[in-house]
């Protein structure tokens, strides 16, 4: 909302410095801070208590399809990465590698032990497939131990060399599925099924439209067969890949022999897949949703849907007041949002009612109800939607109404907040992408018009490979744009492919990316 009455309360807007913006959302929101540790960072409470509504919701989604949670290492033996070269290849320059395992003192500090040195390096987990692998061909045995269905939550090191907090860090916190199937057709289905799982979540929960769709030949796990992804537009036109389900084939089988024996006595190579989902997503939540106030955070992700702040003056009646919130408080608690309790926090904290208000502001309380001693008296309320903060006078849009009213009403007006962050981030998406361009001249300006909010261009795309592919992806990198994916159910294009002329077979999405 652009109106110069409203004072905001960050000083840092998205259109002057988009970053810089991220950068101050993260901070005022109380999301997370510097670790003292290059790439690492401490996740604060209310950044972990979003964290801990994802990874509640999704295990939900994964468990329902019948997979089982395990934990694995996080220290790997390098020859198993030895035993899948292309694999290896796609992760060597972020791997961290343990040599050692000792300290010693000496003038005075601390050294390595040149003596400690480890008979074999262990690699800190950058991913599980090598690990899960070898658990597998021990798991593994006969066709009726298929198919295997785990998920692990953990954590994994990938050294960064350019690193923001929740987009990209050295260190962060994610889940990893891991399955082996007897067939190709059984295998793509639970492929295709995790990204259904994740294309949900991200638009239910996280009210955060994407593309679902394969990615193409260049932008592959490494080592998997086929990749696919959901793609989100960010507020500043660039993508963001917020979720990735992997067919491995049998090539993972193959190095760790994962193999089973089929109903007629053969020993067969299993199919493997794996899809993975992280702690990017909170940062693809702050650039879907934050505004030039803080943070919005969906309900169905808030940690405190509602949080009541107490009008207290220290004076007599602060009691009453206090008692008449945790009343409010209570009668809340008892309803259901999205089939579960609705959250609600009393704010008691010493302190005024608005200073506080602009704290949970910042962190994206979806409902900030204020009361003081004139509304308890008159049994009302003064309720805040974060998802429309101000009036067109400049002044925060409150509405003051009835108590019961409000508790009883509370659901619908949560599922009405989830609802509007989601056609809000969908309308600007589907705003900025351009369907009209045809030719590499146009793509080009266009991008370099647009480039403080370049969005995405859609184009046919005749599925080169090779040489071929790597001639267009040279070419898309001199304008800084990858290819995206291709949108999964879309109907085959008229048009003749925009980079080699060839009869397109589908359409590709481009753009500028994180």
């Amino acid at each position: 909302m652009s109106n110069s009455k409203i004072r905001h309360a960050l000083d840092i807007t998205r259109e002057a410095d988009f970053a810089g913006w991220y950068q101050a959302v993260v901070a005022q929101a109380d999301m997370a801070e510097e670790s003292g540790v290059r790439g690492c960072m401490v996740i604060k409470p209310w950044g972990y208590g979003i964290w801990e509504r994802i990874q509640r919701v999704l295990d939900d989604a994964i468990k329902a399809t019948g997979h089982q949670n395990c934990y694995f290492p996080l220290f790997i033996p390098l020859s198993y990465f030895a035993k899948e070269a292309e694999h290896v290849e796609g992760f060597a320059k972020e791997m961290a590698v343990v040599t050692h395992h000792r300290l010693k003192a000496e003038d005075g500090g601390l050294v390595v032990d040149p003596d400690a040195k480890l008979e074999e390096p262990l690699v800190v987990r950058p991913t599980s497939e090598t690990v899960i692998g070898q658990a597998m061909s021990r798991w593994i045995q006969s066709w009726r131990d298929l198919p295997l269905l785990t998920n692990q939550w953990a954590n994994v090191v990938r050294w960064e060399m350019r690193t923001r907090m929740f987009l990209r860090t050295s260190e962060f916190l994610w889940q990893e599925g891991h399955t082996a199937h007897a067939t190709r057709e059984e295998a793509m289905e639970h492929t295709l099924q995790s990204l259904e799982i994740y294309r949900s979540f991200a638009e239910d929960v996280m009210a955060m439209p994407v593309i679902a769709g394969e990615k193409p030949e260049n932008e592959r796990f490494p080592g998997a067969v086929s990749t696919f992804s959901i793609e989100a537009m960010m507020q500043d036109g660039k993508a963001l890949q917020a979720g990735t389900s992997h067919y491995l084939g049998t090539g993972f089988a193959k190095a760790a022999n994962i193999q089973y024996q089929d109903k007629e006595g053969q020993q067969t190579l299993c199919h493997t897949t794996s899809f993975g989902m992280s702690t990017r997503m909170i940062g693809g939540m702050i650039m879907t949703h934050g505004d030039d106030d803080g943070l919005r955070v969906p309900p169905r992700l808030a940690p405190h849907q509602i949080v009541i702040l107490p009008m207290l003056r220290e004076k007599e009646g602060d009691a009453e007041v206090l008692a008449y919130c945790e009343h409010v408080r209570m009668a809340l608690a008892e309803q259901d949002a999205f089939r579960e309790p609705v959250r609600v926090l009393l704010d008691s904290r010493p302190g005024k009612a608005a200073q506080k208000r602009w704290d949970w502001v910042r962190k994206g309380a979806p409902i900030i109800v204020e009361v003081g001693p004139r509304d308890m008296e008159n049994s009302k309320l003064a309720v805040l939607r974060r998802d429309r903060l101000w009036r067109e006078d400049g002044k925060p849009d409150f509405d003051f109404v009835d108590r019961d009213d409000f508790i009883f009403g509370a659901a619908s007006m949560l599922e009405s907040i989830q609802s509007s962050l989601y056609e809000e981030a969908r309308k600007r998406r589907d705003e900025n992408i351009r369907h009209d361009i045809e030719t590499f001249e146009a793509l080009a300006e266009h991008f370099s018009e647009t480039a403080k909010k370049p969005g995405w261009v859609k184009i046919a795309w005749s599925r080169p490979s090779g040489d071929a592919l790597e001639a267009v992806v040279e070419k898309l990198k001199s304008l800084k744009l990858t290819i995206r994916n291709t949108p999964m159910d879309e109907d085959k294009p008229e048009k003749p492919c925009f980079f080699t002329g060839e009869d397109a077979v589908e359409t590709i999405y481009v753009g500028r990316s994180y």
